[in-house]
């Protein structure tokens, strides 16, 4: 018969509430009575726990070797704190706390955005480059039905063959249009 789990924080110095989260994860194994073996249980927290909790706990085991044991009265409870100084379950990644605050800032700016949406604030770039474009064709189909318009009344106005400005302006309409389409405007 072992330890009952409040009996093992207490033998462990942790809290029975880590004890029983170590039972559920498979860190620990209880006897069939639902008590633990405080020699395996602490062989297997040993061996089941991040590295820098190992190191921690083999300093320990071989400090306790080294020294006498002393009367449950007098032991001092080892707490279960894992370094601060290095970065939790931080195996060539991030740690898990640097993923949360991603996370989160992802989280506030596409909260951000969807409130800016909302308000109107924000344009579909689709929807504003097919404006775009057709703002662009209904200013070419201007430019080209202008020189039939005004092409008459120049050429009056000049003493010179209609036929003849009408053919020059829309030359001219036609050559400035190409060099305006030659234009690649980005759209970032």
């Amino acid at each position: 018969m072992g330890l009952s789990i409040r009996a093992y924080a207490r033998h462990r110095g942790v809290s029975h509430v880590a004890v029983k989260k170590a039972i559920d994860t498979g860190r620990i194994a209880a006897l069939p009575d639902g008590t633990i073996d405080p020699d395996a249980a602490d062989a297997q927290w040993a061996q089941n726990t991040l590295q820098p909790r190992r190191a921690a706990a083999q300093e320990k085991v071989s400090t306790t070797k080294a020294r006498p044991a002393l009367a449950p009265a007098e032991a001092t409870p080892q707490r279960d704190v894992s370094d601060t100084s290095t970065a939790p379950m931080s195996a060539g990644g991030t740690s898990l706390l640097q993923a949360r605050t991603v996370n989160e800032v992802l989280k506030a700016k596409l909260n951000n955005l969807e409130l800016a949406h909302r308000k109107k604030e924000l344009v579909d770039r689709a929807q504003a480059v097919a404006h775009i474009f057709k703002l662009a064709r209904i200013e070419r189909d201007a430019w080209l039905n202008w020189p039939a318009r005004i092409s008459g009344q120049m050429a009056s106005a000049l003493g010179v063959d209609a036929h003849t400005m009408h053919v020059t302006l829309e030359a001219a309409v036609r050559e400035h249009l190409i060099e305006l389409g030659e234009l690649r405007p980005r759209v970032d």
